[in-house]
Parts: C-alpha cells; structure tokens; sequence
C-alpha cells in the first residue's frame, strides 16, 4: 500500500513556495479542534510558523475550509450499507459523548482546582488583583512627582538664602 504522502525534509535548496512548520503543541492542540473545543478562527501564537506566499496559503485556507469528506464511506465500505451506517453512526455518538465527558470532565476539574483546592486564582480575583496594582503603581507614580516636586521647591528656596 502506497503511502499518502513521502516525509522531504526541508533544506534551503529545496525550499517550496508556501512552508509550515508546526510544533508539538500546536500538534497536540489540534485534538482540541477535533473534539470540537477551541478557538476555530485562530491558530494560536506559537504553534505554527508559516513562512512564504501569502497568496498560496489564502488559497489553501479555502480549501481546507471546504475540505467535508464523507466520514461514513470507509464504514459502509468495510461493513456493508446498512451495517457500515450503523458503525458510522454509533462511532459519532461515541465521539460526542468523549467530547462531551471531556468538556464536563475540564469544567469540573477547573472547577475544583479554582474553588475547592485554591491551587489556582479565579479570573475575577486576578482581575481584581491586576486593577489594584495599577492603582498602586499609580499612586507611587503620583508621590514620586509630588517628592520630585517638593525636592525642586526645596532646592529654590535653599538657592535663594
């Protein structure tokens, strides 16, 4: 059986129009796309380099956009019509049910870790806690000018004794 694609690696020589490089996280980060959890408009920052012609990858963009096989064929290929619709069928419930257990499974263990053990702080309490050092850092900022100001003030009057 013939493989779908040859592993070329990449030397300056050889160097196609349109490169990406992704990395294992990215890599790892896709199952979160097949699962159905993510951001679907954007890669994160990080995870793919794409270097070339920009034109090349808009265009390969839209057909990945449009990429919609027919996940249900291989099944009926393999298993018959009726049970390969079957098999089909029962693997996309199975599928959405692990994608919904994993998505429960996140929000409880999240749940716990920000509630219950306090290993991690609540988004609302570092937001409060960013605000608070703003306002600090404004603070400091104001006595600073206020102290430059008086040494200034201080200065004058001692010069003109």
């Amino acid at each position: 059986m013939a493989r779908p694609c040859a592993w070329v690696p990449w030397t300056p020589a050889s160097s196609p129009t349109l490169r990406c490089v992704p990395r294992w996280g990215g890599l790892v980060g896709q199952l979160q796309g097949l699962l159905g959890k993510g951001d679907d408009h954007a890669t994160p920052s990080g995870r793919l380099r794409i270097e070339g012609d920009a034109e090349l990858a808009r265009a390969l963009q839209r057909m990945a956009q449009r990429f919609d096989p027919d996940w249900q064929r291989p099944f009926v290929v393999a298993f018959g019509e009726v049970a390969g619709m079957q098999v089909a069928n029962g693997v996309a419930a199975a599928l959405t049910g692990a994608r919904r257990a994993g998505a429960g499974f996140a929000a409880a263990a999240a749940e716990y870790v920000v509630e219950e053990s306090r290993d991690v702080v609540g988004r609302h309490e570092l937001d409060a806690f960013h605000d608070d050092v703003d306002v600090l850092r404004d603070d400091v900022e104001r006595l600073a000018a206020r102290i430059a100001h008086l040494a200034a003030a201080a200065a004058a009057v001692g010069g003109a004794r």
